[in-house]
């Protein structure tokens, strides 16, 4: 199954809560992931909330965008594997 995001939500600092196509929602911090030209306007919060989904995955207005499998790995890396649920 190819990792797609479903849904996005902005969270605080540099985390997005995301919703992938396999079920699970996981919080994805992205301070210190933002690296190279591309994602220097990310680096100003107000800018950086600004994303859409867009191609099933987040993308930015400046084309910025990261893949969304590595989205998946970094929120298992940094929540040991878990699944987070939403609070709606």
């Amino acid at each position: 199954m190819l990792i797609e995001v479903i849904n996005a939500e902005y969270l605080s600092d540099y985390k997005i809560l995301i919703s992938f196509n396999d079920g699970k929602t996981k919080i994805v911090d992205l301070k210190g992931k933002l690296k190279g030209p591309v994602f220097e306007p990310l680096h100003n919060l107000d800018y950086f909330r600004k994303f859409f989904i867009h191609y099933n995955t987040i993308e930015w207005p400046n084309g910025a965008d990261i893949a969304p499998e590595y989205l998946y790995e970094i929120g298992m890396i940094q929540y040991g594997h878990q699944s987070i649920a939403s609070e709606e």
